[in-house]
């Protein structure tokens, strides 16, 4: 079991690593299928190992400048109180069919996003004024120096993006970097890079704060599975921030759009077929 902790975790650090989100969603079905982890604890270490590695791959991003720490922050902050509604609703709704919806969702963010990256002209159909004529598309827009205007309803989009997230963190044990990465990207405008880099920085305010919520609702911390997931954890976020740098934007774009569409149909056979 050591070694395989070590290994799952490694392939967590690389989905983030790589997109800036995606692992959480990974690891909890290798805990609970690879590790024979009850789906509550598996939830909790999920949130722990992948907070905690996503900080290890936040920290030299934000040396680099590859982090827009007030967008980041309003993300998070609407987030984490989003997170505890989630754990709540876990014990209300069923699983199975909320994974099946979410999956669907992924399928339409990955389409958009892969149509975004073949043609960046086209209106996403996630903002509702962004197929408007004349300077101002979307409710979220730059200046001639590439900085986020935070208007009202750009403040608004985010936030309410970034509520769904912790939602989404506190119920399936999921950083969140699926839904934050696209809505950096078509809403914000922001450059792949650099929302890989600010999605890592919010998974780590929300995982701490899915966290707290699971242990308050009365979950535990298995500190030595935690502690080897997330040493592979650092191994391959490492490996993955290496790849995603040799990467053209375009290109890990269409790679994120390709492992969001593989991952809801993995979330799919699983609540359907299993």
């Amino acid at each position: 079991m050591f070694g395989l902790a070590i290994l799952f975790g490694c392939i967590v650090g690389f989905a983030l690593g790589l997109t800036g989100g995606g692992g959480g969603i990974f690891a909890v079905p290798l805990l609970v299928y690879g590790l024979a982890v009850s789906p509550r604890q598996a939830v909790t270490i999920s949130l722990a190992s992948v907070g905690g590695t996503a900080l290890f791959g936040a920290v030299p991003r934000m040396v680099r400048g590859q982090v827009e720490l007030r967008t980041g922050l309003l993300f998070a902050l609407t987030g984490m109180l989003g997170a505890p509604l989630g754990s709540y609703l876990s014990t209300l709704v069923p699983e199975s069919m909320l994974l099946v919806l979410f999956a669907v969702l992924m399928l339409v963010v990955a389409q958009r996003m892969w149509a975004k990256a073949c043609n960046p002209a086209l209106p996403s159909g996630v903002c509702p004024v962004e197929s408007r004529p004349g300077t101002e598309r979307t409710a979220c827009h730059r200046d001639a120096d590439g900085k986020l205007q935070l208007t009202t309803g750009c403040a608004r989009l985010m936030g309410l993006v970034g509520l769904m997230t912790g939602v989404l963190s506190g119920m399936f044990g999921v950083g969140g970097g699926f839904v934050i990465v696209p809505a950096l990207v078509i809403c914000s405008g922001m450059a792949i890079h650099q929302a890989v880099g600010t999605s890592l920085f919010v998974i780590v305010l929300i995982s701490i704060s899915g966290v707290s919520s699971q242990l308050a609702a009365g979950s535990e911390l298995p500190l030595g599975i935690t502690a080897q997931f997330m040493a592979g954890g650092f191994g391959g976020i490492w490996l993955g921030g290496v790849v995603a740098k040799r990467l053209h934007g375009r290109t890990l774009q269409k790679t994120f759009s390709v492992a969001v569409v593989l991952v809801a149909i993995f979330m799919i056979f699983r609540s359907v077929v299993l």
